[in-house]
């Protein structure tokens, strides 16, 4: 049985040490300034990018890779006989998705096998672990396709955007949205819903309040939380991460719950300061 190799790209905001341990292919997004473009991960940090952003005042512009790039980061693996299982960004907030696609055309059929996320940050990273893990176990890569397609649906993902300023810019909320919410305080809690990013709650107050109740919202699922892994992914707001990721370990049971920093596409449109808390409910919970 050809051997499975599994890939994400760089929004699934996998820890570096997992990458290595678990040898997973990473393909990179593209960060756009009006000087310069930089791989996500590779060329920038979300620290670098914070820095050009607050010298300029503008924001940069994300892109997928191209099919070529594709093309040229699979094609070592095929040649050496390995079969490629590729979980992407969700097709709702991207065309990574549809040009991954678009290179898999270019190999022998059935050699690539590339799964919409539906998902960003680390609710894709959820699907990519248990990916691997399938992977360890002997699966095929068709074994591997079905089991993410049946858990995808169970990815729970919220996030708390500490300030609207990087939606505002990034077009993604109003002028008025914007002076609204920063006169009022308010702090929107974001919920990704079937691959679109959706509000699912409006605090007024400090961001503490907001970040609880995202809090709340998780602890009341615990018993249908699957007890594996649950990721607490950030921007910039690590103290936050670990007070959040420390309740969690304590109050569910789960048998890991990690750290994850977001990289610079994910940074680039949530701002610095972001927390969300991903996991997987139980099949049939």
């Amino acid at each position: 049985m050809p051997q499975v190799k599994i890939f994400a790209d760089s929004t699934s905001d996998l820890p570096a040490d997992w990458i290595v341990k678990y040898d997973i292919g990473i393909i990179p997004l593209y960060v756009v300034f009006e000087d310069a473009t930089y791989r996500d991960g590779i060329d920038i940090t979300p620290e670098g990018l914070y820095r050009k952003v607050d010298a300029g005042g503008v924001l940069p512009k994300t892109t997928a890779p191209s099919p070529a790039d594709f093309i040229d980061i699979f094609r070592p693996y095929i040649e050496r006989g390995e079969t490629i299982v590729y979980i992407s960004l969700s097709s709702k907030l991207s065309a990574t998705y549809q040009n991954a696609l678009i290179a898999a055309e270019e190999f022998p059929r059935g050699r690539i096998h590339v799964i919409d996320s539906l998902n960003l940050c680390s609710g894709i990273g959820l699907l990519v672990m248990k990916a691997v893990r399938a992977a360890e176990q002997g699966k095929s890569a068709e074994e591997i396709v079905a089991l993410i397609k049946q858990i995808r649906p169970l990815v729970n993902t919220e996030f708390v955007i500490d300030t609207l300023e990087y939606l505002y810019k990034g077009g993604r909320c109003s002028g008025m949205q914007n002076f609204i919410g920063s006169l009022l305080k308010i702090r929107p809690i974001l919920k990704v819903i079937d691959g679109s990013i959706i509000p699912a709650y409006k605090v007024r107050g400090k961001k503490d309040k907001a970040v609880q109740k995202m809090l709340d919202n998780a602890l009341a699922n615990r018993e249908a939380m699957d007890q594996d892994l649950i990721i607490v992914a950030h921007t910039l707001a690590e103290e936050e991460a670990q007070q959040l990721a420390a309740v969690l370990r304590e109050q569910t049971g789960a048998r890991e719950v990690a750290i994850s920093q977001a990289g610079c596409v994910i940074s680039s449109h949530c701002g610095p300061h972001t927390v969300a808390i991903m996991y997987t409910k139980k099949s049939g919970v």
